[in-house]
This record gives C-alpha cells, structure tokens and sequence, in this order.
C-alpha cells in the first residue's frame, strides 16, 4: 500500500505540474497575442508614456503571480499540506519567485543597454523595435524553456555543475566589477562574428523594406538587416542567459519556479527596454551593483555547495533588494549632482543687457 501510495502521490504531482505548465504558457501566449495582434498591429515609434504603461502592466502581472502563489502555491505541485506547514510552504514559494524574479530583471538591464547599442550600429529604423523585440522575446521564451528544465535535470543528476556555474557567477561579477568604468561602444557590423556567418549562408540587404525580415529580388531570397539584428540579440541572450538562470538557481532549485520568474521578467524586456533606451548614462553605479550581485550570487552558491552554509531566501532577497537599491539610488543622486553643478549660460542679450548695466 505504501508503494503504492507513493506512485499515485508522484503522478499527482505531476499531473498538476503539467496542468499549470499548459496554463501559463497558455497565458504567455494570449499575452504576446494580444500585444502584437491587437495593441501593436502597426509598426510605430513606442512613447515613452505607452512604455511605461506597458511595464507596468507586465509588472503587475508579476506581482499577481506573486499573490497567486503566495494564497495558492499548493496547486503548482499538488502538494497536501494544511495549517502552519502549508502557510510556510506558499511563503516560501512565492519569495523564492519574487526573489528570481528580481535577479533576472535586474541583470536584463545590462542586456537592455547591449540591445541599445545593436540597434544604433545597425541603425535600424525606430518604427520596428517593437517587431525585432517581440520575435526576439517569442525566441526567448522556448530558448530558455529548454535550458531552465535541461540545466535542472543536470543540477538534480549532478550537484557539482552548481559549483561550476557559482564559480562562474563569481569571476563575471568580479571581471565586471574591474570592467565597469569600460563604455559601451558601437558595433562594426561588418565584422562582427554573426555577420560574417549569416553572410556565409545567406544574402543581405542593406535596406529594411518596409519592415520586412526577408525580401525577394531578382527571384532570390534575400534577408534585410532587421532578421540579421534578431538573430544577434537571440545570440546575445544565450550568452546572458548563461549568467541569469544559474543565479536563480542559487535561490531555488524548483525548475518550474526559475522558468516562472525568468519569463515573467523577460516579457516586460521590451516595455522597459524604451523606457530606459534614453537613460544610459544615468546609472553610472548600476554595473557595479551588478556586479556585486553576482558576485553575492556565486558566493552564496558555492557555500551552499562547498561548505553546506545556506544563505536563506528572505536574506537573499534583501540583500538583492539593497544592493539593487543603493546602486540606483547612488547613479541618480550623482546625476542629481551633476545637474546642480551646472552654471546655466545667459543668452547673449542678456550678457549685454548686464554689462551695459554694470557700465
């Protein structure tokens, strides 16, 4: 009976896995439906007043998984538990999402400003960002769909890989932290490593075409620079998404709960992406309290693995939340500073009129 108790206890559990899986990529879905289907049916330069809209909307849909999880966590996993144990198990839950949540939302700034500078080297027209970020999001999604359930079948196979990767979050955050004074620099397109593949394979065009990701001329296929600017920032993805899922790896080992947070943070990527496409250069300390997260991150993973010290989700959330918080509220204050250093300049009228006075 007891055996038996146990099969039908694990294919409970994942039967409601697999229930809420289909339900939320189900939501994603709609979402992305009615962004591009419905509310950006036509190419157009997004304001900043409908960006922050936008992110606000996405946030707070995160935030209403928050809540869901935090009075109903139990349903992810089917769990049977009642009275102070199933309050702390839906605690717990919901913290380790919000606190992924965090992680990844933050480190995507960091991708937002490389996005920036893709777009400027290719001096792609204002009108399709939208068109490229949402293909680019869409390709995100199922990229890390994989990775996220792959990488947790190596972690629950292996424990050392955790080691491996904590090891790796340490040495990107201390490189970023010596790198950070590094401006960002625009891309030479032509020789720039997706380029020079893509132009092995296919045929390019130096014109966008109406918005178009691929033309026929002359009776060829051809593929215009916006289809060429999609598959670097997909490359470009794979790259952050080595650092990312890793790090939220470190707060929970919950496959679905790291899959949940990162797309939830990456679908508000292009909302917040034009809200901060004109800010650059106000977070002077935000790479820096990049880096100290993941340094903190990969700290935090190799004492857990190495010498078995746990560092517990409500720490790690605050000391996320303060290091985010003290890295922005310093860039602002220095910006803030600087404003105030400035002597505005009298128009010349004004200089004469004062001198004729002075005289």
């Amino acid at each position: 009976m007891g055996r038996c108790g146990a099969v039908q206890d694990c294919y409970r559990r994942l039967s409601s896995e697999l229930i809420f899986l289909i339900c939320f990529i189900g939501l994603v879905i709609a979402m992305l439906a009615i962004d591009l289907g419905v509310v950006n049916r036509k190419s157009h330069v997004v304001s900043l007043r409908e960006a922050l809209v936008w992110t606000g909307v996405w946030v707070g849909v995160a935030m209403l998984f928050y809540l869901f999880l935090l009075f109903r966590g139990e349903l992810l996993h089917g769990v049977e538990l009642v009275g102070a144990e199933l309050t702390a198990y839906r605690r717990e839950l919901s913290l380790e999402y919000l606190t992924g949540y965090l992680i990844e939302k933050a480190l995507s700034v960091d991708n937002i400003f490389v996005m920036i500078m893709i777009f400027l080297s290719f001096k792609i027209d204002q009108r399709y960002y939208h068109k490229i970020l949402f293909w680019g999001i869409l390709g995100a999604v199922v990229m890390r769909f994989g990775f996220i359930f792959l990488l947790s079948a190596l972690v629950h196979r292996f424990a050392w890989v955790l080691w491996i990767f904590g090891g790796l979050l340490l040495f990107t955050g201390v490189k970023m932290l010596f790198d950070r004074n590094d401006h960002d620099e625009m891309i030479d397109v032509r020789k720039h490593p997706v380029v020079r593949m893509v132009r092995r394979f296919f045929r390019l065009t130096r014109t966008d075409h109406g918005g178009r990701f691929r033309v026929k001329l002359r009776g060829r296929w051809y593929i215009t620079p916006l289809l060429l600017v999609l598959i670097i920032i997909e490359g470009s993805d794979v790259i952050f998404a080595i650092d990312s899922i890793p790090a939220i790896f470190a707060v929970t080992m919950d496959p679905y709960i790291v899959f949940f947070s990162n797309i939830f943070a990456i679908l508000g990527l292009r909302s917040l992406f034009f809200v901060l496409s004109g800010m650059m250069g106000r977070f002077a300390y935000l790479k820096t309290g990049l880096a100290v997260l993941l340094a903190f991150i990969g700290a935090k993973m190799l004492l857990h693995g190495i010498f078995h010290i746990s560092i517990s989700t409500p720490v790690s959330l605050l000391a996320i939340v303060g290091i985010l918080g003290i890295s922005i509220g310093a860039s602002l204050l220095k910006v803030e500073n600087c404003f105030r250093g400035r002597r505005p300049r009298r128009p010349a009228k004004a200089r004469e009129r004062a001198e004729k006075i002075n005289h």
